[in-house]
């Protein structure tokens, strides 16, 4: 099961010059290894980028991306890995979202795939990353 990032769903659905081709080879592969699940920061973040929400949706379906919400357990994991950021001195750059993101695939999946690979390694040790670029 591979938790996907909101920076990959907007590359394949904004057909992106630069990143598009190979974030859906990338989910793809991942899509052949098993489901794709999006939490949900993930689904605002695209829902939030595209102007017609039917659409992006139906879109969603078609890669096919299941909607995966987070359980209190991911939650609190989130928010103490965003507190340990902070006390370590990392810039508020990075909001609790992005912490959501990744405890998410930390806990209810078996990878990450992101082109934000060294934030998310960092701040979860022994996560998995699926860089699309790479």
């Amino acid at each position: 099961m591979t938790a996907v990032d909101s920076n990959v769903l907007i590359d394949i659905l904004g057909a992106d010059p630069q990143f598009g081709r190979a974030s859906l080879a990338a989910a793809r592969r991942c899509r052949d290894e098993g489901i794709l699940i999006a939490c949900d920061a993930v689904w605002a973040e695209v829902v939030a980028a595209f102007a017609d929400t039917a659409q992006t949706e139906s879109s969603l379906a078609r890669i096919p991306v299941d909607y995966s919400p987070i359980v209190k357990a991911t939650a609190t994991r989130a928010g103490m890995a965003w507190r340990a950021y902070r006390l370590r001195g990392g810039p508020r750059e990075r909001l609790v979202t992005d912490f959501i993101v990744g405890a998410h695939a930390n806990e209810q999946a078996d990878r990450l795939l992101t082109r934000d690979r060294g934030f998310q390694r960092s701040a979860f040790e022994g996560l998995t990353i699926v860089d699309p670029t790479a």
